[in-house]
């Protein structure tokens, strides 16, 4: 079965992103592994000028992580406009590698508004996947609190056929990218 790193940019593992990602987690469970990463939050600062030697085991394991997962899947809120800082933090650890390269990549943005985020994920993903993500790859849900209940579950059909669009493109590009490599 293939499996999906799935990263809340919320450090709140009730947060509206983190429940997405548990309902997506539910919903997907006889199709793929999905693997939430807890500790976004107890990732050093990324620091350019470390030595690979140097590099601290909390972010050998989360690279690990991803160059282990099948697929990739970022569901985030907006803070101030921009990316919360622990999400882009985590992701500036990936830049000197080649880890996102051309991995399958579906994000996620659920805030109030979420526009600012979305389009700054777009450009970040982007430039670190080298190649661009595909619409059918992301979403935007604006006003996200009122869409899901406490419990995660989703009660706009509409966004919750949005969230299975992206994640069974998500589904199928990894299985895509896997019938590719066998051959």
């Amino acid at each position: 079965m293939k499996s999906v790193l799935a990263i809340s940019g919320s450090t709140r593992n009730h947060s509206t992103n983190w429940k997405i990602l548990e309902h997506i987690s539910k919903l997907y469970q006889n199709k793929v592994v999905v693997d939430i990463y807890e500790d976004l939050n107890k990732l050093p600062h990324f620091d350019p000028v470390l030595k690979e030697s140097e590099i601290p085991e909390s972010i050998k394991s989360f690279l690990t992580k991803i160059d282990q997962a099948d697929g990739i899947l970022i569901s985030t809120p907006e803070y101030v406009f921009s990316l919360p800082s622990v999400l882009k933090n985590a992701l500036e650890w990936t830049v000197a590698e080649t880890i996102l390269s051309y991995k399958p990549i579906a994000f996620i943005v659920a805030s109030s508004s979420g526009k600012m985020a979305f389009e700054s994920l777009d450009i970040i993903l982007k430039t670190l996947v080298q190649q661009p993500i595909p619409e059918k790859s992301k979403l935007l849900i604006q006003g996200a609190k009122g869409r899901i209940d406490g419990n995660g579950r989703v009660k706009d059909e509409k966004i919750l056929a949005q969230i299975k669009s992206v994640i069974d493109n998500l589904v199928q590009t990894m299985e895509n990218v896997g019938a590719k490599n066998q051959l």
